[in-house]
């Protein structure tokens, strides 16, 4: 069974609003995540999460070490 999730492996919280900068959720949200029942975090997913998101910009996720050797390889 798997558990659906807003993650979008962009793990930040921003200060100022205390939202991750990916997926909108709270600390508290996220540390609650498995414990929450369905039907709650579909409505965090359908209705807050959207509302949160709209209008933010993500910051740029960072190069990967992975990403800059394939991308050394390439320039070789």
């Amino acid at each position: 069974m798997s558990i659906k999730s807003p993650c979008v492996l962009l793990c930040s919280i921003e200060e100022a609003t205390g939202y991750c900068h990916g997926c909108g959720r709270t600390i508290e949200e996220i540390s609650n995540w498995l414990t929450m029942s369905d039907a709650e975090r579909d409505a965090l997913m359908n209705v807050e999460l959207p509302k949160r998101m709209e209008g933010r910009v993500r910051p740029p996720r960072r190069e990967t070490r992975r990403q800059r050797m394939a991308r050394e390889r390439k320039s070789e």
